[in-house]
């Protein structure tokens, strides 16, 4: 199976890797940069995405392992992808330029999987993952 993630190009200190599109439009808000309609639409968006998508159980803790997790390259995955219109949306109009790494295999020691996603830790210097301009 192929993996992928959407992230920006700005590490994360606990992961020391890019942070995912999640974090990126909700560092937006954060930063009140948002508009009004636009914030609560973030809230109304993240609200059914914990709703839909499974949020694994390592951010409970503050991900003390310092895991990231990638989509699974499969229907289930791509059907949230297709719904984060919203997300790629804001990351355009507030200059936050994405990217997507894609491997073919699991990108470190699997802490945690389901349906849509992996969450993996301890990533090998020499994984073999291709990252290119969304």
């Amino acid at each position: 199976m192929k993996y992928y993630r959407v992230h920006m190009k700005d590490c994360a200190y606990i992961t020391k890797q890019p942070r995912g599109i999640f974090t990126a439009v909700g560092r937006l808000v954060s930063s009140k940069t948002l508009t009004e309609d636009e914030e609560k639409e973030y809230w109304r968006n993240r609200e059914y995405f914990e709703r839909v998508l499974p949020v694994p159980p390592l951010y409970e803790n503050n991900n003390p392992d310092g895991a990231i997790t990638w989509f699974k390259n499969n229907d289930e995955a791509k059907k949230i992808w297709d719904q984060m219109t919203f997300y790629r949306e804001m990351c355009n109009k507030y200059g936050i330029k994405l990217y997507v790494s894609e491997c073919d295999e699991i990108p470190g020691e699997l802490v945690y999987e389901d349906a849509f996603q992996i969450a993996v830790k301890n990533q090998p210097e020499d994984a073999e993952i291709i990252t290119k301009e969304l």
